[in-house]
């Protein structure tokens, strides 16, 4: 086996698929493919794959990953429908409008996953700046990338885990965690740029994350409440909501469990105001070459 191979652990009855992202002396370093999971094994316990169709990951033949993405594209119709309606109703004239959704700046800590989420923020209209930071860089990349995007939303996501020596020691500490201090540390640099959780939102971990310890950091949505996996997809499906949400409505985790994998056991938060914004009138495009 070699670093790029995708692998299963037989001592967890090859559940998860991985990638192999470096392999130290008799142990690999493995990420996940279809969720945010971080961890480590043998090499005897590994099986390989050789599957083509997870050259593409997370992978978009599945199930979990169709639904969830085909949920959030109606999700992005009804709520593009009722912000067209609300200017409708509330127009004296016919003077058109424009659209002003919220700003996502996303750090991920897996190149592949960013470059999957940028391609679906673009599918979505969703306007996204992302890049790929590995976690313990997080916080002194929000620090000098903040001031100069000005995002309305903030995603700070990668791989997590729980470590298997620390387990017996329970989910209490962050030492617990292979990147959760990592995020809590990112996000506080974040709050510190903005402290308040509506004028810019924050979705912050990965699986397994310390949940709680997010929450208190300054996140308005977070993982995971209940220690699991979540999906690749999941923090990008909170955005996109948050995104083409009115900034006069509020919407808490009920509202989004839907559009995620793993709805509440790998997703919670805050009550919190969208990001949205109509202008009139309409903004007429010119040639400017005329």
């Amino acid at each position: 086996m070699r670093q790029g191979d995708f692998v299963t652990r037989k001592s967890y009855g090859g559940d998860v698929m991985f990638k192999i992202e470096r392999i130290d002396q008799l142990k690999a370093v493995l990420r996940g493919v279809d969720y945010r999971l971080l961890a480590d094994a043998p090499l005897v316990d590994l099986t390989l794959k050789n599957l083509t169709e997870s050259m593409d990951h997370p992978r978009s033949s599945s199930p979990e990953f169709r639904e969830s993405l085909r949920r959030l594209a109606v999700a992005q119709v009804q709520l593009q429908e009722k912000n067209q309606l609300s200017v409708a109703h509330t127009q004296k004239v016919n003077a058109g409008y424009f659209e002003v959704p919220g700003k996502v700046l996303h750090l991920d800590g897996d190149p592949t996953y960013l470059r999957k989420c940028m391609q679906l923020y673009g599918e979505l209209r969703v306007p996204a700046e992302g890049f790929y930071v590995p976690e313990p860089q997080m916080a002194d990349a929000l620090h000098r990338l903040l001031p100069q995007i000005k995002p309305d939303i903030v995603v700070i996501t990668g791989h997590d885990g729980i470590l298997k020596h620390r387990k017996a020691a329970g989910p209490g500490g962050l030492s617990s965690y292979k990147n959760s201090q990592n995020f809590v540390n990112a996000v506080q640099i974040a709050r510190q740029y903005e402290r308040n959780r509506d004028a810019m939102i924050i979705v912050a971990g990965a699986c397994q994350s310390h949940f709680e310890a997010l929450l208190r950091a300054g996140a308005n949505f977070a993982s995971s409440p209940a220690r699991i996996l979540i999906h690749a997809l999941d923090p990008l499906c909170i955005a996109a909501k948050l995104s083409y949400t009115s900034v006069k409505d509020t919407i808490s985790m009920l509202d989004i469990m839907d559009l995620t994998v793993t709805g509440l056991d790998g997703l919670g938060g805050v009550e919190t105001r969208g990001s949205y914004r109509m202008g009139v009138p309409g903004i007429q495009h010119t040639d400017e070459h005329a």
